[in-house]
């Protein structure tokens, strides 16, 4: 992280002639950063100020709206962003670049995570060689859009057990049937990566799904609490037939998907300390612009002690977070790594928002001044990829030896 003051909220006050010549500390005050190479130190302070001047001050709209930025991806690709999985660059620095992604804005950081974590690295691990020659090229540029079509209507946290999108081979290939449910970009993606259950042998199998085939069907969720940027959609294929080659050979079960969905989890985590980040940004900004009882609200000692204890949050988390980082470049991650990481920093997340928009006052449940805003989407990601009790679990079964699922 930075150290730079960009990109609050263009309603913002001015900063009183008192503290205009403070030089506020970067909000990764513990310097999780420095650990970077210089190379990877000086691509992040490049996306940093992309993201804070260009993206964060003119998404509160769109979010308000729940519209879809497409203007910004040739943008966010010509940082690198849509080929952050094929780079060589440490999980370190990739990480902090999905903080950096969710400080600007919790949606963004969605399609970039799920883009590169479960689009572009299961083509890229588990596809044919033409798979990869069709998409990568462009998936690398978001010339084309993939989506993760997992979870269903009626399975969630139980869709490895429960997964009812079924798969039958036929002599012009598979016939895919069933429903999807919350798919991140599924309004407007080219092609879906569908799991289904191949009815010979009741394994779960990846397939590519180009969504401009008869039969399938998409529609947007609207009237969501959080992430209104991200357009989630259910999605229904009725014997939609796509030819032999369209089966991913590398997702042939579905403990193949496994390492991606532990790596997306821990992504997740990485959000949950970005958020932090937006929501300190956020406060610290209001609380030395707003004036009451003659003095701005910095000089409360309460206030301070909400500062305080969201930064304290965030740096927790950004310290987490680059433990985890460690682990997984050493190759030793697995899901109680990733569950625990996730709920934490989710958790934490979810306190520092409440104490972001209660510093707010009535302000605080306005989208301009982005706290109830931060608040909202705190909420999605306590949520999805695993809810906090159910990662609480998967972290219980590991440390105990003893199940609570069943």
């Amino acid at each position: 992280m930075t150290n730079s003051q960009s990109a609050q909220n263009s309603q913002a006050a001015p900063i009183p002639q008192a503290l205009a010549s403070i030089a506020y500390p970067a909000v990764d005050i513990l310097d999780v950063a420095a650990s970077l190479n210089s190379a990877e130190r000086a691509q992040l302070q490049q996306i940093h100020e992309f993201l804070q001047t260009e993206v964060r001050p003119n998404v509160a709209e769109h979010w308000d709206r729940e519209e879809f930025p497409f203007d910004l991806l040739q943008e966010l690709a010509k940082q690198g962003l849509g080929e952050i999985e094929l780079s060589e660059t440490s999980r370190l620095f990739r990480g902090l670049v999905y903080a950096e992604l969710t400080r600007a804005d919790v949606s963004l950081s969605a399609l970039v995570g799920i883009h590169n974590e479960l689009i572009v690295g299961v083509i890229n691990q588990l596809g044919s060689d033409q798979q990869k020659d069709r998409w990568l090229g462009r998936l690398r540029q978001f010339q084309a859009i993939g989506c993760f079509a997992l979870t269903e209507p009626e399975h969630g946290s139980d869709i490895a057990g429960g997964l009812s999108t079924t798969a039958t081979r036929t002599e012009q290939g598979w016939v895919i049937n069933g429903a999807k449910r919350w798919i991140g970009a599924g309004t407007f993606a080219d092609f879906a990566i569908v799991f289904a259950r191949d009815v010979a042998d009741q394994q779960i199998k990846g397939f590519l799904v180009e969504l401009d085939r008869e039969g399938v069907s998409t529609e947007k969720i609207s009237g969501k609490l959080g992430l209104r940027i991200m357009q989630n959609a259910d999605m229904l294929f009725d014997d939609v037939v796509i030819p032999e080659e369209n089966l991913i050979p590398g997702a042939a079960s579905f403990a193949n998907t496994n390492e991606f969905l532990c790596s997306s989890r821990a992504w997740v985590g990485w959000q949950g300390a970005g958020i932090q980040l937006a929501i300190f940004d956020a406060t610290r900004q209001y609380a030395v612009t707003r004036e009451q009882f003659g003095r701005p609200l910095a000089k409360f000692q309460l206030v301070q002690e909400q500062l305080s204890r969201i930064l304290g949050n965030a740096s927790a988390s950004l310290a987490m977070m680059a433990q985890v980082a460690s682990v997984q470049e050493a190759g030793r991650l697995e899901m109680p790594h990733a569950a625990l990481a996730k709920a934490t920093t989710t958790r934490l997340a979810r306190e520092s928002a409440a104490a972001g928009r209660d510093l707010g006052g009535g302000n605080g449940i306005l989208t301009e001044h982005e706290l109830a805003k931060l608040f909202a989407d705190a909420e999605i990601l306590f949520t999805y990829e695993g809810t906090y009790n159910i990662n609480s679990l998967i972290v219980g079964r590991a440390v105990t030896g003893v199940s609570a699922f069943v």
